[in-house]
């Protein structure tokens, strides 16, 4: 096992010589594998629904129970791959997972029957959503330590500007050539462009190549660093771990639901199919925005704080959503939704690191990104019973922007395990 994490780093010995600090090309890669979870995604999958559902002649229903089962299952995948990263280190997990997500989207492009269409939107979910998710976060959080706020802003920024072409790039596709050609693009292009990438560019850590963390000069306590930090039981024992993951989660759920019946939502309120789509412009600009600032305030206030902000955002939005009467009303629901979407995201990605280590991160980020994953599944199917049962979606708001500002209270006051200040 040493022998394979040696070999796996050894290209990379020079990089302290470089002119520029080699953690900014892993943050990079790391967002274009983000950006490459894509065929494991709900926002990515619906690019093909309704043409793979005529295609293959498949019950809605039917469909969207083996999307529902596919994110559940997949989800166990996020604890497997946190091992899988600390024993082996980022760059042979990266490798793997993306040669294996490339193989599989690539199969499904041409598949036939409903049994194998479960099995191999199960296998994206798994591999894509939660696993090349959690290895992603995890180089980026191997690498930087005191820059880590800055470093997750910019890592959101690349990734959300990486989707708004992906997303647009494969629809496209899907019209002009049909969702089976378009899913063997992206296959392929996981499969011979992010794998060796991600081999020939990522490295373990700054200690193990012989570069200095965070960009400073090495000394013998800053190497120890990588070896120190709470264990994943150690983490779970931690209220702190429970107010993030959830908060987080939450968000998950909020925004799985809304964004796969948005467009129901905004017509019980009287809107018709253009607001839904230039709402959906509004809040992806926001939370562009939201991550800049809120990468930007996280330098300056302790995470607690800001994840309490979030929710309170996050409650406000969810209170008016049932009241907005005009298009300025859902503009300014659409920021604010952003804005906090924005917040969450640069919070997620930079807090298991700093208070819990790096030593067990692949194993910890893996387990908040399972409770994600699960409340992203949720999600809708709360949205749709509280609508087939009481007919409108206003009481799930209500009930769940309680849930919000409950969380955002534990936030606040939450104790961290870590001097953040120190980060």
């Amino acid at each position: 096992m040493d022998s394979l994490r040696v070999e796996a780093n050894r290209p990379a010995l020079g990089l302290a010589r470089l002119p520029v600090y080699y953690g900014w090309v892993n943050l990079t890669v790391a967002a274009l594998a983000m950006v490459g979870t894509l065929p494991g995604r709900t926002q990515g999958l619906g690019l093909i629904t309704e043409p793979l559902i005529k295609d293959l002649q498949v019950d809605r229903v039917l469909f969207a129970q083996i999307n529902l089962w596919a994110t559940l299952l997949g989800s166990l995948l996020c604890l497997g791959v946190g091992r899988l990263i600390d024993r082996l280190g980022s760059r042979v997990a990266l490798t793997g997972v993306a040669l294996a997500l490339g193989a599989v989207t690539l199969a499904m492009s041409g598949v036939r029957g409903v049994i194998w269409l479960a099995l191999l939107i199960t296998l994206t979910r798994g591999l894509g959503q939660s696993a090349l998710s959690v290895i992603s976060l995890t180089i980026v959080g191997q690498w930087f330590v005191r820059r880590l706020s800055l470093a997750m802003a910019v890592y959101t920024v690349i990734l959300s500007v990486g989707f708004m072409i992906a997303f647009p790039v494969v629809g496209a596709a899907v019209v002009g050539g049909g969702w089976r050609a378009a899913w063997a693009g992206v296959g392929a292009a996981i499969l011979f462009g992010l794998a060796p990438i991600g081999w020939l560019l990522v490295r373990r850590t700054p200690e193990d190549c012989g570069v200095s963390l965070d960009g400073e000069k090495q000394t013998e306590e800053k190497s120890d660093e990588a070896g120190t930090g709470h264990t994943l039981f150690q983490a779970l024992a931690t209220p702190a771990f429970w107010i993030f993951a959830l908060a987080s989660s939450i968000y998950g759920l909020i925004a799985s639901g809304i964004a796969l019946f948005n467009e129901s939502i905004l017509a019980e309120l009287g809107f018709d199919a253009a607001t839904y789509h230039s709402s959906l412009v509004i809040t992806a600009l926001t939370a562009l925005a939201g991550n800049f600032f809120g990468g930007w305030l996280a330098t300056k206030w302790t995470l607690n704080r800001l994840m309490a902000l979030a929710m309170s955002l996050l409650a406000l939005s969810l209170l008016a959503l049932p009241h907005v009467r005009t298009q300025a009303h859902v503009a300014a629901y659409a920021s604010v939704m952003g804005v906090a979407g924005g917040f969450v995201m640069v919070i997620f990605f930079s807090f298991w690191s700093r208070a819990f280590g790096r030593a067990h991160l692949g194993k910890i980020q893996g387990a908040a990104q399972t409770l994600t994953v699960l409340a992203s599944a949720i999600g809708p199917l709360l949205l749709a019973e509280c609508v087939t049962r009481t007919g409108s979606y206003a009481v799930i708001f209500y009930l769940l922007a309680l849930i919000v500002g409950v969380l955002g209270i534990a936030a606040w006051f939450a104790r961290v395990p870590s001097d953040w200040r120190s980060n």
